[in-house]
Formats: structure tokens, C-alpha cells, sequence
């Protein structure tokens, strides 16, 4: 099955560009999360991770 995948696409020019630019994706967005993740204030992570325990009457009528 991968021969021909693999036949297929060395027919296509310019189709090595393909995984760089996956990769480069994948790189800037888990470096971005990273940056995310270290920068972001204890107040509201504790804030966010508080939301499901709180009780609300208001979601209790539904």
C-alpha cells in the first residue's frame, strides 16, 4: 500500500516542501502553547479550573 503512495507522490513536483511546512506547524504551535502556558497568571488558571465546581442555580433549571 505505501509503494504506492509513496510512486504516486514522487510524480508530484515540488512535493518535498509538503513535510517541511507540517513540521514548521507543528514546531510554532507547540512553542506557542509553551510561551502560553508559562506566561499565563496563576490567578486565572485557578480561576478557569474552579469553573465545573461551581454550583449555579441558574444550570440547575435546565
Amino acid at each position: 500500500m505505501l509503494k504506492y503512495i509513496k510512486g504516486n507522490l514522487e510524480n508530484i513536483d515540488g512535493v518535498e516542501i509538503y513535510p517541511i511546512i507540517s513540521l514548521v506547524i507543528f514546531f510554532v504551535f507547540f512553542v506557542a502553547l509553551f510561551w502560553w502556558v508559562f506566561t499565563t497568571k496563576k490567578e486565572h488558571i485557578q480561576e478557569v479550573s474552579n469553573i465545573p465546581l461551581e454550583n449555579n442555580p441558574k444550570d440547575d433549571i435546565l
